[in-house]
């Protein structure tokens, strides 16, 4: 069985997430999917509108996942690869190179993102109708 993992918020779900999670189950049988806790996304600064537990609920209902574990920091990457016997290790083309150090241990794919979609355009869109 050819194991996949990935990581990221997953706040806000849409397409692009859809997308990133099958084109990633497409590699292999069976993905994983660590979400950022929220602990850890304080850490980065970042604020997800839902908090961990419904992201948790949200992706795990996604038939193209098999696990989600958390996120709690940058380090856990390499553990979690040998953890779970990973093969292959997915992100989006915006990482591009940031994981390359996992290539000893895993194949890692970065994958495009979906064009014009993005959480972040969400929150400011909707932010900007709320000041209207």
């Amino acid at each position: 069985m050819k194991k996949v993992i990935t990581y990221g918020t997953f706040d806000l779900l849409h397409k692009g997430h859809i997308n990133l999670l099958k084109r990633a189950k497409d590699l292999g049988d069976y993905l994983i999917v660590a979400i950022s806790t929220d602990q850890f996304n304080a850490l980065k600064n970042k604020e997800a509108y839902h908090d961990y537990e419904s992201r948790k609920l949200i992706v795990e209902a996604i038939r193209y996942v098999d696990k989600v574990i958390p996120e709690k920091d940058w380090e856990q990457k390499l553990a979690d690869v040998s953890k779970y016997n990973v093969d292959i290790f997915v992100m989006g083309d915006d990482w591009e190179g940031e994981f390359d150090f996992l290539k000893e241990s895993c194949e890692v794919v970065y994958l495009p993102r979906t064009s014009g979609i993005s959480t972040s355009k969400i929150k400011s869109e909707l932010f900007k109708n709320e000041s209207l």
